[in-house]
């Protein structure tokens, strides 16, 4: 493991859905080392994805969701690099608004373990924000990444097309709460956290509703 470092990249473009269209800032993770990667949600701009990857072997884009501002360089940095597009199969829907012809090249599963760079990431299924929303764990680096289902100050947006505030309380209580609390949460926007930082405020979030 030595030599694993994680890497941000922020990215600005569009988010689309339901008909309404908003400009966003992405966080792009690149989990490796100096010969190795995978990158998680290559959002908007995959020259500067590649660029920051440096011609490192990519392993894997791994896609947390399918909401168009995480995978629309999906394709891109795939085909440059001949990587593997990783998505739950329950995000297809959704994968097909943004790339409807064509589809990732595998699936993710819940409790399947993804390696790079002597670094194992375990999939933690976690619903609500979309329904093929997945977390990574990697539990040697303490950080989970967790896409759009967890932020600093509480859940992803729901209320939009296949989405479910239940579902996402329930992702983030039976799935991620239970992670060490010095866990370092890394988000798909915005600053990262830590997992006891949030704990505390579930049943605020649950009186705020989504």
């Amino acid at each position: 493991m030595s030599g694993v470092r994680i890497e941000r990249l922020v990215t600005s473009g569009e988010f689309t859905l339901d008909g309404g269209s908003w400009q966003v800032e992405n966080n792009v993770w690149v989990v490796g080392d100096d010969t190795e990667a995978i990158v998680i949600d290559p959002a908007h701009d995959a020259e500067a994805v590649l660029g920051l990857l440096g011609g490192r072997a990519l392993r894997a884009v791994v896609c947390t969701h399918a909401h168009n501002d995480h995978i629309a360089a999906a394709p891109a940095v795939a085909a440059a690099t001949g990587a593997p597009v990783l998505l739950h199969p329950d995000d297809l829907p959704l994968w097909k608004l943004t790339h409807p012809d064509l589809l990732p090249d595998g699936e993710l599963h819940d409790r399947q373990t993804l390696s790079v760079a002597g670094v194992d990431l375990t999939v933690i299924h976690t619903p609500g924000h979309a329904p093929g929303a997945v977390c990574l764990y990697a539990p040697t680096l303490s950080t989970v990444f967790t896409g759009d289902t967890l932020f600093q100050g509480g859940p992803g947006a729901t209320g939009r097309l296949y989405s479910s505030f239940p579902l996402i309380i329930a992702s983030i209580r039976e799935r991620l709460l239970n992670l060490p609390a010095g866990t370092v949460v890394c988000t798909g926007h915005g600053e990262p956290t830590t997992i006891g930082a949030e704990a505390s405020h579930l049943q605020d979030w649950i009186r705020r509703g989504h």
